[in-house]
C-alpha cells in the first residue's frame, strides 16, 4: 500500500489529506484560530467539584466547559502524581525521578472522594477533546508519545506492541529499553520500533525526557489553569505516527512548512528525508491530487459505490446509522445472495474508509442488504474486520444480528468532521442548497463506464436543466472525455421533470439502460 501525505496551507489553516493508493482515507484541518485543548495536551488543573454519584470530578483547565475525569481514569499512581504536582509547583522536584519516592497505588474499585479533594492542583492530560455540549475528558494515565517509544512516568513497566510478533525481536527491544529508561519511568515500545537499533531508541527516549523536563519546569510557581505541554501540530503527529517504508511521499505547497518537515524528518528518520517535496506547480495542490474532488464525493449524506450501489449515512444524537442499498443496477446471471454479498463487501470497505475519513465514533449500526446464507454472513463479518484493520482508533465489531444489522463501537477522541458539499441554488441568495454538479457528473460517468461492452455506440442522456447547463459550458470536453474513455457517443437533452440528481440513459432506439 502506497501512502502519501498531501498538505495544503491556506488562510484558515493547514489542510492535511492522507492518501492510500491515491484514495483519500483521512482528512484533517489544523486551524490557525483553534482554541487548543487537543487530545494529548498536558494541563495544570484545579478540582472544582467531586461528584460521588458519578464517582468523578470536574476540573478547571481553562476551557469554557469544565473538564471531566472519572475514577477509572485516575491511574493507579494518582497519589504519586498528586505529590509530584505539589513538589514541582514549589520547585522542589527535578524532571528525573531518581530520588522521588513512589506512593502506594490506589484500589481500582475505590471512590474519587477518598483520593482527591476539592481545590487539589494536579497535572492532567486530555484524553478526549470537547465534543458537542461536553467539555474535555481527562486522564491521569500520563504518557508522552515518540516515534518508537511512549514514555510513561511513575511506573517501571515495559510494554511491547502486540503487532511485533517475533519473540526474539520482542526480547531484544525489551532488553534495550530496560537499559535505557530512567528510574520510575516506564515505556511502551511502538510497532515502528521493530528492527530499530539502540542509538535510535536512545535518541527517542531522550527527546521524550526533554519534554517531561519542560513540563516540570512549566509547573514551577504556576497557578492553574495552565498549559504545561502541548501535543505537536497535527501535521507532525501524523508523520510521527505513520512514517514507515510504505510512506512514499510528503508534499506541501507552503515553503516554511516544507522546511520544518524536512528538518523534523532529517532528525527523526533521516532515511526518509528524500520523500519530502515542495509543490510549486500552478495547478492547486488539492486539485492535482484530486483531493478536492474526493472530499466533495465522500462527505455527502449519500455515498455512491463503483458498482452503482450506495450508502446513506445518518447521524442521530445517540448513534450513526448506515444503510446499504443495491441501487437500480443488479447484475444478471448472479444468484441473489451472491449479488448481495458482493455489494455488501464493497460497502464494508467503503464504510471502514468513511469512519476514518469523517472521524465517526460512538455506536454505528449498519443495515446491510439481506442475505440468507450463514456462510456469507460470516464472510461479511470477516471482510468488515479486515477493512477496519488499518484503523488506529479502538473499535469493536459484532457479527450480523438475526435482523441483518451489524453493530460497531469506535473510540471517539475528536469532534466528527462534517463538510457541507452542497452549493447555494441561486448564486448564494437562496436558503436551499443542491449537490455539487461535479459529484453528479462523477455518478453519470460511473454509469457510462459500465457501458463499455454494450453493443450500442450511441446513447441519449436526459438530465436536469441545471446539470445540462453545467455540462454545456464545456460540452465538447465532457463528450470527448466520455468518448475517449468508453468509446460511446452521448447526446445531451435537458428534462425539467427530473430531480436535480436524477438522470436517464437510453439507447438511440429508445431502450432504457
Amino acid at each position: 500500500m502506497i501512502k502519501e501525505l498531501v498538505i495544503h496551507a491556506n488562510s484558515k489553516g493547514v489542510e492535511i489529506a492522507l492518501l492510500e493508493d491515491k484514495k483519500l482515507v483521512e482528512y484533517h484541518l489544523d486551524a490557525y484560530d483553534k482554541e487548543g485543548y487537543a487530545a494529548g495536551d498536558f494541563y495544570l488543573g484545579r478540582i472544582k467539584k467531586i461528584n460521588p454519584g458519578l464517582n468523578a470530578a470536574f476540573v478547571d483547565i481553562g476551557h469554557e466547559k469544565d473538564a471531566f475525569i472519572h475514577y477509572s481514569d485516575l491511574s493507579p499512581y494518582i497519589r504519586s502524581i498528586r505529590k509530584f504536582s505539589s513538589e514541582a509547583f514549589k520547585g522542589e522536584q527535578s524532571h528525573l525521578l531518581e530520588k522521588f519516592e513512589i506512593e502506594p497505588y490506589i484500589h481500582k474499585d475505590g471512590q474519587m472522594a477518598d483520593v482527591l479533594d476539592k481545590g487539589d492542583i494536579l497535572v492532567f492530560q486530555i484524553s478526549k477533546e470537547a465534543i458537542s455540549t461536553k467539555g474535555p475528558r481527562l486522564t491521569c494515565e500520563l504518557s508522552i508519545p515518540g516515534r518508537y517509544v511512549v514514555l510513561v512516568p511513575f511506573t517501571a513497566s515495559i510494554g511491547i506492541s502486540k503487532k511485533i510478533a517475533d519473540a526474539d525481536e520482542r526480547a531484544r527491544l525489551q532488553k534495550i529499553v530496560q537499559q535505557l529508561k530512567p528510574k520510575h519511568f516506564g515505556c511502551v515500545v511502538r510497532t515502528n520500533a521493530e528492527g530499530i537499533g539502540e542509538n535510535e531508541l536512545k535518541h527517542d527516549i531522550q527527546n521524550l525526557l526533554n519534554k517531561w523536563k519542560m513540563l516540570t519546569k512549566n509547573m514551577k510557581f504556576q497557578n492553574p489553569p495552565k498549559l504545561l505541554l502541548k501535543e505537536m501540530d497535527k501535521t507532525f503527529s501524523i508523520v510521527r505516527d505513520l512514517m514507515n517504508d510504505n510512506f512514499s511521499k510528503i508534499i506541501t505547497d507552503e515553503q516554511s512548512l516544507y522546511g520544518d518537515l524536512k528538518a523534523y524528518i532529517k532528525e527523526h528518520s533521516p532515511e526518509h528525508t528524500s520523500i519530502v517535496n515542495l509543490y510549486e506547480n500552478s495547478t492547486p495542490l488539492f486539485e492535482k491530487y484530486e483531493v478536492s474532488r474526493q472530499i466533495k464525493s465522500a462527505f455527502g449524506k449519500t455515498v455512491t459505490l463503483k458498482s452503482g450501489a450506495y450508502l446513506i449515512i445518518e447521524h442521530t444524537e445517540a448513534l450513526h446509522v448506515i444503510d446499504v442499498n443495491s441501487g437500480p443496477k443488479v447484475k444478471k446471471g448472479i444468484a441473489q445472495d451472491a449479488n448481495a454479498f458482493n455489494i455488501n463487501v464493497e460497502a464494508a470497505q467503503e464504510i471502514a474508509r468513511q469512519l476514518r475519513l469523517r472521524n465517526i465514533g460512538g455506536i454505528i449500526v449498519i443495515d446491510f442488504i439481506d442475505m440468507k446464507s450463514g456462510e456469507y454472513k460470516h464472510k461479511l463479518y470477516e471482510a468488515m474486520t479486515a477493512a477496519m484493520k488499518s484503523d488506529k482508533s479502538k473499535h469493536v465489531i459484532l457479527p450480523l444480528s438475526k435482523f441483518g444489522l451489524m453493530e460497531i463501537t469506535r473510540q471517539r477522541v475528536k469532534e466528527e468532521i462534517s463538510i457541507d458539499t452542497r452549493e447555494p441554488l441561486l448564486n448564494g441568495s437562496s436558503k436551499y442548497k443542491i449537490d455539487q454538479p461535479l459529484q453528479i457528473v462523477d455518478n453519470i460517468y460511473a454509469d457510462l463506464n459500465r457501458l463499455k461492452t454494450h453493443e450500442n455506440r450511441n446513447f441519449i442522456l436526459y438530465v436536469h436543466p441545471f446539470v445540462y447547463a453545467f455540462l454545456k459550458k464545456d460540452t465538447f470536453s465532457f463528450r470527448m472525455k466520455w468518448y475517449s474513455k468508453i468509446g460511446k457517443i452521448v447526446r445531451l437533452i435537458q428534462d425539467s421533470s427530473l430531480h436535480l440528481a436524477q438522470y436517464k440513459l437510453i439507447t438511440k432506439e429508445g431502450t432504457a439502460i
